[in-house]
């Protein structure tokens, strides 16, 4: 039977190993770390006492065995006989002194009598094993192996100290105030806006310029760059002449006069250089990478994880995977579909603005940052972690502190804005519109009414006007698709965190279904729901109902991306329950995910083609292909008919 101290010191060190494993491969909660420093707090003082305490031998056989030996002097007639507990009665002999203690036994007989009594303790002993399997994997020190006790309490200690170094050796060793660096944001087909920060004020003024990177070869095929003089020199953009605190260090450098379908260099006097490609203007086919208009999308950065003991505190894994198909996909832009940072993951270090500007300063400071950005730009969506985990309360508590990064690192070169002042963005390049929302500003909060109720809204009176009237709004001609960025899935399919998702605001996703199945049934675009945020993949579309004015062409599709390196779940999470939304793919496993949409301009036929592909642990796994609804009159299935 073990004892009670066995029991606290294995049970707080088999949990603790339990949790650290969760922490380092699961999910890097912000419960867990001070869950261990509690364990290992109760485990370390019972480890000792039980170690000191316990014995190397086992105790087998404890017995005491009594002899008594009957002896008789000469002369004398009869023993004493014992009797029980007894002694016989006995006369006291002739003669005896009056005080004899014989007198109180009458009739004694008159000889003495005398016994001896042995007393013999047995204890049977055996050495105890080492018990080095018990040992090394409940915590429990060895009884007799001092060297095996060491190892498996020095394995907790290792595990407690990678937690410490997990929470706070980047925050505390690299919060990256000497950081420096430059990066592309928004590039239109005449437009580029580029953010510079420089720390080091003795910089100052930083000069930045640009030139065509094209050769000559290709502007032979490019109509915007046949009058080109063959010797491309620098342009001025702008002289920066200060950098402050108020911005962190940063600032936004917009790019104007620009070509169509061009590639440019830009460089600044702090030795940052990088590459970007000017879109193709609205309604144009590309000319470029074969016709193919492509971009990015995915979600969720954590730097340090899954956690490597012998990685960067700021290394990011899944940066890499991304890295390398850079070259090969050639995407105009990487939309980002928020969690860019995780403010209390592991551990919150603070609710003020220097803590959000430190977490956005890591991910940009990460060795693994500058390879993804020479030749991508990046366009970002907000979303919960960078403000507050399950974030629905507006504008108020940590919102204002959050979004001052969020403001200087990413809106400041995001696609304009839709109305001045808002957080959401729109914009058409090619054969794409584009709506980036924001799920997280104006959203009721989540367990205000039912998931049904009207009175419940996702994007906020303006927001959701802005958003409808994009959808019903006709492009320019050879705009085929219409994409929606939204940070939570819009899938009611997720049963674990429903809520948070548009699966927690149902009558305002069917307002907005029916505006995107409208689109459909008008012909000629597609519209795609681009989403992030549940660490899985799935493919989900949303067929209109049968009985509907809506031909089934204008089924809506959902494609849901993350994360780019974080955790997954470990159990699923994803399940259909209704013909409402309809399972087409469901990928829960991998830390790192990525998708490219490539759409093609059509040749012949008048219906757009557009190529979903997913990329998981740096290998592409899987990949979709939509076209758009028929571009001619009908109502209902009527229309399926004549397109099929």
């Amino acid at each position: 039977m073990p004892s009670l101290l066995d029991v606290i010191t294995a049970s707080s060190s088999l949990l603790l190993r339990v949790l650290a494993y969760v922490l380092f491969r699961w999910i890097p909660g912000n419960e867990i770390p001070p869950l261990i420093f509690t364990l290992f707090a109760v485990y370390l003082p019972s480890f000792i006492a039980n170690f000191l305490s316990q014995s190397p031998f086992k105790i087998l056989l404890d017995e005491v065995d009594v002899t008594v030996t009957e002896k008789q002097r000469s002369g004398q007639s009869s023993p004493l006989l014992l009797d029980g507990n007894n002694y016989s009665p006995r006369s006291s002999p002739p003669g005896s002194p009056p005080d004899s203690p014989l007198d109180s036994y009458p009739n004694s007989p008159p000889n003495e009598e005398e016994a001896d009594i042995d007393i013999i303790d047995i204890v049977l002993l055996v050495q105890r094993g080492k018990h080095a399997v018990k040992t090394l994997l409940t915590g429990l020190p060895s009884p007799t192996s001092p060297l095996l006790s060491i190892i498996t309490a020095a394995f907790n200690l290792g595990l407690v100290l990678m937690v410490v170094d997990l929470v706070f050796r980047g925050p505390v060793w690299h919060p990256s105030h000497d950081l420096s660096f430059a990066r592309m944001g928004y590039v239109s087909d005449t437009s580029a806006k580029l953010l510079v920060r420089e720390w080091n004020t003795s910089k100052i003024p930083i000069y930045v310029s640009y030139q065509v990177a094209d050769s000559q070869a290709h502007a032979d095929w490019l109509p915007a760059q046949k009058h080109m003089p063959p010797g491309h020199s620098w342009a001025s953009a702008r002289t920066i002449f200060a950098l402050s605190n108020a911005t962190d260090y940063t600032t936004s450098i917009l790019l104007l006069g620009l070509k169509p379908e061009t590639r440019y260099q830009y460089s600044t006097s702090t030795m940052y250089t990088g590459f970007f490609t000017t879109a193709p203007s609205p309604g144009r086919p590309p000319r470029r990478n074969r016709g193919r208009f492509t971009f990015l999308t995915s979600s969720c950065i954590k730097p340090h994880f899954p956690y490597n003991v012998f990685a960067h505190p700021l290394s990011i894994p899944g940066l890499r995977n991304l890295a390398k198909w850079i070259p090969e996909l050639k995407a105009q832009f990487m939309l980002f579909l928020g969690d860019f940072i995780y403010i209390d993951s592991p551990w919150r270090h603070g609710s003020d603005i220097e803590s959000y500007r430190r977490e956005y300063r890591m991910v940009y400071n990460s060795p693994d940052w500058p390879p993804v950005s020479t030749h991508l730009p990046w366009i970002h969506v907000l979303d919960d972690n960078e403000i507050e985990n399950d974030w629905d309360r507006n504008t108020t508590g940590v919102y204002k502190a959050a979004t001052d990064p969020w403001q200087h690192y990413h809106t400041s070169v995001n696609p304009p804005e839709v109305r001045k002042g808002a957080s959401y963005f729109s914009f058409t390049q090619g054969p794409a519109s584009f709506f980036m929302l924001d799920t997280r500003r104006y959203r009721s909060a989540e367990l205000a009414a039912a998931a049904n109720s009207t009175e419940k809204t996702m994007l906020g009176q303006e927001q959701l006007a802005d958003f409808l009237t994009w959808l019903r709004k006709d492009e320019p001609r050879g705009v085929k698709w219409k994409f929606v960025a939204s940070s939570v899935p819009f899938t009611k399919n997720w049963r674990f965190g429903g809520l948070d998702t548009w699966g927690g605001y149902l009558a305002e996703r069917q307002q907005v279904l029916e505006a995107m199945w409208d689109v459909g049934l008008k012909g000629g675009v597609g519209v795609v729901v681009l989403s992030g945020d549940r660490h899985e993949f799935a493919a989900t579309s949303f067929p209109p109902p049968v009985d509907g004015r809506w031909p089934l062409s204008a089924t809506v599709h959902e494609f849901s991306t993350s994360p780019l390196s974080q955790f997954y779940l470990p159990v699923r999470t994803y399940k259909q329950e209704d013909e409402e939304d309809v399972l087409i793919k469901y990928i829960p496993d991998g830390v790192s995910k990525f998708s490219a949409i490539e759409i093609e301009a059509p040749t012949v036929a008048e219906q757009s083609v557009m190529k979903f592909r997913l990329f998981i642990d740096g290998e592409e796994v899987w990949d979709y292909i939509l076209t758009t609804p028929p571009d001619f009159e009908g109502v209902g299935r009527g229309k399926d008919a004549v397109w099929g």
